[in-house]
C-alpha cells in the first residue's frame, strides 16, 4: 500500500467535500484545454507580430504535443516519489510560469520554448490530476466525481475558438495566456488548502530507456497525427508515424524485461482496465474527429461565418453539463456494462446523425441533435474513466493513471488524423479540391463505425463490474 504523509490537522479541513476536490482538479485541467484550442485561434495575428508566415506558428502547437508525449508517462513515477499533491501543486506552476513567459515571447523561438516548458506542466496537471482525484475521493463518490472531471475535456474545445476570436479582436493575443496566472495561482492556493500528500512506493529503478524510447514513439505519433490534417504534410505525417510505430515495438520489446516500466502493459490484464482502455480508445476516436469536423462543416458545408459555427458547436457542451446530474443514478440502476452497451449504441447513432445534417434543416434541430449527441458521449467517458479503476489496487493507481491518460490524448489526436483521412479520401474519390456534403458524411460515418466497435468489448465487462462503486445490485 502507498505510504501517506498528512500535515497537521489545522493545516487544511480533514474530510472536504468530493464536489471541493473534483472542482479543483477539472479547473486546472480547464485551464490546459481552453489555453490549447485559444492559441490555435491566434496564430495567424501571432505570426504577424513575430514576422513569420502563419503555417510557421504550427511549431508552437506541436512543441506542446512533445512535451505531453514525453512527460505523460514519467508522470505516474514522479507522483509517488514526490508525492501527488506536490506534484499537481508544482505542474500547476510549472504551467503558470510557462505561460508567463509565453506572453512576453519577443520571437517564434522563444515562444517554442516556452510552450516547451508549459507542456511539462500540463503532462503532468493531466494524469496527476486525476491520480489526486482516485486517492481523495471515496469509491462511492467516484462516478459524480468524474463527472466533473469531464466537463473540462468537453467544454475547452467549444469554448476555446470564440474565447480566441474575442481576445484577439479586442485584445491583444497575450491575454491568452495572461488569463492563466489568476486562474493557477487560486487553483495553487486551493491545493494546498483541500488535498493530502500522498506517495507510492516505487517498483523498481526509474526506466530511462524506457523513458526515451516511449517519448520518441509518442511524441512521433502524436506529431504525426496531427499534421495529417495539414494540407501538403501527408508524406511527413506518415514519416512521423512510422518512425513511431518503430520506436513504439522497441518499447515493448524493452518493456518485458525491465523490473518497473515507464508504461506497465501488464495493467491490460485488469479486466475492467484492459476493456475500458481498448473500447474507450475506439469512442475517443469519435470525440477527436468531432472538434475537427463540426466546424468545418459549419463553415464549408453550410457557408456560416466561424462565430455562427461556434454558437452552434456549443451545444456539445451543454449536453455534457445535462448529463452529469444523472450518471450516478442510472449506474445504480442498471450497472456500468448495460449501461456502456445501451448508451455506447444511442450515442454513436447520434454522432452518425451529423452525416445526414443539410444547411435545409431547422438549426434549432441540429442544435437539440447535438446537446443529445453530446450528453450520450459525456455519459459513455464518465463511464469509462470510472470502471477503468475498478479492479487497480492503490500501489499501481500512480501507473494507471499515467498509462490511461497517454492513450486518451494519443486516441484524441488520431480521431483528427482519422477524420482528415476520411475526408480527403472522400475528396479524392469524388475529384473535388473543396470538401462537399457529401464528403462530410462519409467522414463522420467512418468515425461513427469506428465508435459502434467498442461495443464488442463492451459486452466483455463483467454484469457486477464496478458494483461497489455504482451501488448496483445484479439480478
Amino acid at each position: 500500500m502507498s505510504d501517506q504523509i498528512y500535515h497537521a490537522p489545522l493545516a487544511r479541513r480533514a474530510a472536504p467535500n468530493f464536489r471541493v476536490i473534483a472542482m479543483i482538479v477539472a479547473s486546472a485541467m480547464l485551464m490546459e484545454n481552453v489555453d490549447a484550442t485559444v492559441l490555435a485561434t491566434a496564430l495567424p495575428t501571432m505570426a504577424r507580430d513575430f514576422g513569420v508566415d502563419a503555417p510557421a506558428m504550427s511549431i508552437a502547437l506541436t512543441s506542446y504535443l512533445l512535451s505531453l508525449a514525453i512527460f505523460i508517462p514519467a508522470s505516474g513515477r514522479v507522483a509517488d516519489s514526490f508525492g501527488s499533491r506536490t506534484v499537481f501543486r508544482s505542474a500547476i506552476a510549472v504551467f503558470v510560469v510557462g505561460s508567463i513567459l509565453c506572453a512576453f515571447a519577443p520571437s517564434l523561438p522563444f515562444l517554442v520554448l516556452a510552450r516547451l516548458l508549459q507542456g511539462i506542466g500540463g503532462a503532468m496537471m493531466m494524469p496527476v490530476g486525476r491520480l489526486v482525484l482516485m486517492r481523495s475521493v471515496d469509491r462511492k463518490d467516484m462516478v459524480s466525481a468524474m463527472s466533473w472531471l469531464l466537463v473540462p475535456a468537453l467544454i475547452g474545445p467549444i469554448v476555446g475558438p470564440p474565447l480566441g476570436g474575442f481576445i484577439v479582436t479586442y485584445l491583444d493575443w497575450r491575454w491568452i495566456f495572461y488569463i492563466n496566472v489568476p486562474i493557477g495561482i487560486i487553483g495553487m492556493i486551493f491545493v494546498s488548502i483541500y488535498i493530502d500528500e500522498v506517495k507510492g512506493k516505487a517498483a523498481g529503478p526509474f526506466d530511462t530507456i524506457g523513458f526515451i524510447l516511449s517519448g520518441i514513439s509518442l511524441g512521433s505519433l502524436l506529431f504525426g497525427f496531427e499534421l495529417s490534417s495539414h494540407e501538403g504534410q501527408v508524406s511527413l505525417s506518415i514519416f512521423l508515424i512510422a518512425i513511431g510505430l518503430l520506436f513504439g515495438i522497441a518499447y515493448l520489446r524493452h518493456a518485458r524485461k525491465h523490473p518497473a516500466p515507464i508504461m506497465d502493459f501488464s495493467l491490460m490484464k485488469v479486466p475492467s482496465f484492459g476493456i475500458s482502455v481498448i473500447a474507450g480508445s475506439l469512442t475517443r476516436i469519435t470525440q477527436g474527429a468531432q472538434p475537427f469536423l463540426l466546424p468545418l462543416l459549419f463553415q464549408i458545408g453550410f457557408g456560416l461565418s466561424a462565430a455562427a459555427a461556434g454558437q452552434i458547436v456549443i451545444s456539445t457542451a451543454l449536453g455534457a453539463l445535462f448529463m452529469k446530474p444523472l450518471a450516478k443514478a442510472v449506474f445504480r440502476r442498471v450497472g456500468f456494462r448495460r449501461s456502456l452497451i445501451i448508451n455506447g449504441i444511442l450515442g454513436t447513432i447520434g454522432y452518425g446523425l451529423c452525416a445526414a445534417f443539410r444547411p435545409d434543416w431547422p438549426m434549432p434541430l441540429i442544435f437539440i441533435a447535438l446537446v443529445l449527441s453530446a450528453f450520450f458521449m459525456s455519459f459513455q467517458f464518465t463511464a469509462y474513466n470510472t470502471i477503468a479503476y475498478d479492479e487497480i489496487g492503490q500501489e499501481r493507481m500512480s501507473s494507471a493513471t499515467s498509462f490511461y491518460t497517454t492513450f486518451q490524448q494519443l486516441m484524441l489526436s488520431l480521431g483528427i488524423c482519422i477524420g482528415a483521412l476520411a475526408l480527403h479520401a472522400s475528396m479524392a474519390f469524388n475529384g473535388v479540391e473543396t470538401p462537399e456534403l457529401g464528403d462530410f458524411s462519409t467522414a463522420f460515418v467512418v468515425v461513427a463505425l469506428i465508435s459502434i466497435s467498442a461495443t464488442i468489448w463492451n459486452l466483455r465487462f463483467s454484469p457486477t463490474a464496478g458494483a461497489e462503486i455504482s451501488g448496483y445490485k445484479a439480478k
